[in-house]
């Protein structure tokens, strides 16, 4: 598992074993091509029948999406029209697209038992290789993504400021400094022109599993209250398979399993474990969506999940339930509410409820998004004397450039968990992506 550091006489050692153990610890909108090299994306070309807006066929599609930037150059630079180029012939001629982007992010706390400032980066790099046709309306594709997560001249990267300040959580999803990282390489099969499909490889189950419109940690909410539920003790990626069925118009069932002891910094121990250790986070969830266009966005569903005892480091079994509704009003709102329960697990809430919302500007250029949370630490994790804790969030996210967005952040948390000195304090972040 990963290291993560703890705050300063804030967490137990289990505790700190548990927040390792959230997906995202290993693991706005930016890229566009130019206009002559712009590829048409249509919905079966990107058959994204798994996940939402952090998937890789996802954040391929949204990334070649046209936008609406402040500074909008008149004529794109040499270079990067060479590069759109490039990309548009490897997907017209063999089936290939790619995407590439490097994403920045700092941290201050108001109040802090330890440290007060945390900085990382990560590079990402990922694609889509369609390998069988999609006249068969049975697209099959590789996908895979490797990263680099990393500190940038700071002691703590920002995954860890939440244990510094004594918070049962997470106030960065993904900026860790877990270094080079697999944390995508499977096989992605549509069948029935979308009504059924299948991953199976090294997965990451957040992609797919409790997914909403601004579930995305690259370009939304940047604390785990509003990603995942923080009730659902996802592991890091590994060796999983799922299965998605479209039932009936407008309703789908989602299951499957993966490595409760995922390691994407060696994936291929996370194979050995998957069928050697029999220790596996399980889920199903059943749903219902508007449009397929607007599956995400528009969508109502409960998971129900179950996680094996991890022995090898200590982790009692255990289940739960979250649900989530969400759904776009005059395209440009999105109300979201989503619930959670665990049971064991070692999950880092046992309650959780999240509501708030995301407003797109008419210009396109921004997205401003607001989200309230309570939640009730895991007893067995932080100890018997933690106390509910309530977290806000709110961030503007900007599209400076075709190939640049800025996203300043602040979040507000009363009554941390495990730290008793104070009663509220505050993370200020700046964080910014920059894609290819």
């Amino acid at each position: 598992m990963i290291e993560l550091k703890a705050g300063v006489g804030t967490l137990t050692a289990s505790a700190a074993l548990v927040l390792c153990s959230v997906p995202y610890h290993v693991t706005a909108v930016g890229d566009t091509s130019a206009p002559a090299a712009t590829v048409e994306i249509t919905d079966r070309d990107s058959h994204p029948s798994f996940g939402g807006p952090s998937s890789v066929a996802s954040q391929i599609q949204s990334d070649e999406r046209p936008k609406s930037p402040v500074f909008d150059l008149d004529e794109t630079p040499s270079t990067f029209q060479r590069y759109a180029d490039f990309k548009a012939r490897l997907r017209e001629e063999y089936g290939l697209a790619l995407g590439m982007d490097y994403n920045l992010l700092f941290q201050h706390a108001g109040k802090s038992l330890g440290e007060e400032n945390a900085a990382g980066g990560v590079f990402r790099f990922f694609g889509r290789w369609t390998v069988v046709g999609q006249e068969t309306g049975k697209p099959g594709s590789i996908e895979f993504k490797v990263e680099n997560r990393h500190r940038l001249g700071t002691d703590i990267a920002p995954q860890a400021l939440g244990g510094e300040v004594g918070y049962a959580g997470l106030t960065a999803v993904p900026f860790s400094d877990a270094g080079s990282l697999l944390t995508n390489l499977y096989w992605h099969q549509s069948l029935d022109d979308n009504r059924l499909g299948y991953v199976v490889g090294i997965v990451d189950v957040t992609d797919y599993v409790d997914v909403y419109g601004l579930v995305n940690p690259w370009t939304d909410f940047g604390n785990l209250a509003f990603s995942t539920s923080p009730t659902i003790p996802a592991p890091d990626q590994g060796f999983g398979t799922a299965i998605r069925w479209s039932i009936a118009e407008h309703y789908y069932v989602l299951a499957g399993f993966a490595d409760a002891n995922g390691a994407p910094s060696d994936p291929w121990d996370s194979v050995e474990s998957f069928f050697d250790d029999g220790e596996h986070f399980k889920h199903i969830e059943v749903g219902w969506y508007d449009t397929w266009e607007t599956r995400i966005e528009n969508n109502i569903h409960l998971t129900l999940w179950q996680v094996d005892e991890r022995t090898e480091v200590g982790i009692p079994d255990g289940s739960g339930v979250a649900f989530s509704f969400s759904k776009k009003i005059d395209g440009q709102w999105l109300p979201f509410l989503r619930a959670g329960y665990a049971d064991g697990s070692g999950a880092l809430l046992e309650r959780s409820v999240s509501a708030g919302f995301g407003y797109y500007t008419p210009d396109e250029q921004g997205v401003f998004g607001l989200g309230l949370n309570w939640g009730r630490p895991n007893r067995e994790t932080f100890g018997a004397d933690t106390r509910d804790q309530y977290t806000v969030e709110a961030y503007y996210r900007l599209q400076l450039a075709d190939h640049v967005t800025i996203t300043p952040s602040i979040q507000l948390i009363k009554d941390p968990a495990t730290n008793r000195e104070e009663d509220f304090l505050w993370v200020a972040g700046l964080r910014a992506r920059l894609t290819l």
